[in-house]
């Protein structure tokens, strides 16, 4: 139990909640909805259950009710009302607070009691665009302000990509239906985030295509030995890290000399590097796109 995460300050509160500190402080002393303790100079820290209450409250708020309304129910009847929300509408903030919690506590029953929940009601990739992608997000900004740690961020992020390879070696027991092109999938050298690329795989297989998955780190030359093999590629990458945004020009010169040796292949790039280049500094073979849904409604 040493690595689970039990104290937290208010501005944890305000990340993990979006609600501002100046708000949860005026809920506090008007409202008395938490009891924080204070550490010797007088600072305040909450504990999980707060953390589970302020998670429910805020769901409530954002769903209409008034915070002096919130503030007469027992702690009995909040989480009930929760789930009775829950069943008509907000399915997806109760399940991307229960998979924050789940990573905050490293619990793996929890995560997978909650994915299991969503699967009965929603296609595997209703359940990447509705709730993993806006909980990837969050998770980016707290990992930014020091809310949690790259472990955190490891075992939840390592706990989708369970997911993804569950259901694209589903797809893998199929031949594809349609053989004109082939999707290799890479990242560069010294790019180790694939989770966006996996999903991408994942969604190749689904819409019927042959892919050649080659994960995270592959130099450009090493790439070339593909072309001995297909003659009509569509490398795929995902630029999370590098190339830096300096870099990404001189990226494609050299990747646009591989393609001279293979006039009907292509390269397509999606990634937090790209986000804010012109589309037009990639020329000829080579295409940009700026969201994963983007390059899915291409196929």
């Amino acid at each position: 139990m040493n690595n689970v995460k039990t104290s937290f300050s208010i501005r944890d509160m305000e990340n993990l909640s979006g609600i501002k500190a100046h708000t949860i402080r005026i809920w506090e002393k008007r409202y008395n909805l938490f009891s924080p303790e204070r550490t010797d100079t007088n600072i305040r820290t909450y504990n999980l259950e707060s953390l589970q209450k302020l998670l429910n409250v805020t769901l409530l708020y954002k769903n209409g009710y008034k915070i002096s309304k919130i503030a007469k129910l027992g702690d009995e009847k909040i989480p009930s009302l929760v789930n009775e929300i829950i069943t008509l509408k907000s399915e997806k903030s109760h399940a991307i607070n229960s998979f924050k919690l789940a990573m905050l506590n490293f619990d793996q029953s929890l995560f997978l009691n909650t994915y299991n929940e969503l699967m009965e009601e929603k296609s595997f990739t209703q359940i990447f665009n509705d709730v993993f992608i806006p909980l990837l997000n969050e998770l980016g900004l707290l990992w930014q302000t020091n809310t949690i740690s790259p472990s955190h961020e490891h075992f939840i992020s390592n706990l989708i990509k369970q997911k993804i390879y569950i259901h694209t070696e589903k797809l893998q027991f199929e031949a594809p239906t349609k053989k004109d092109e082939v999707y290799v999938l890479f990242l560069p050298e010294n790019e180790i985030h694939e989770l966006g690329l996996l999903y991408l795989n994942y969604q190749l297989a689904l819409h019927g295509y042959k892919t050649i998955y080659l994960g995270q780190t592959m130099p450009i030359e090493s790439l070339e030995d593909l072309l001995k093999y297909y003659h009509n590629i569509r490398f795929v990458s995902y630029f999370t890290v590098v190339p830096t945004k300096d870099d990404i020009d001189d990226y494609f010169e050299k990747f646009g000399e591989v393609l001279k040796k293979s006039p009907d292949s292509k390269l397509w790039v999606l990634g937090h590097q790209i986000q804010e280049i012109d589309e037009d500094r990639a020329k000829g073979p080579i295409k940009i796109f700026k969201t994963i849904n983007q390059l899915i409604e291409s196929l």
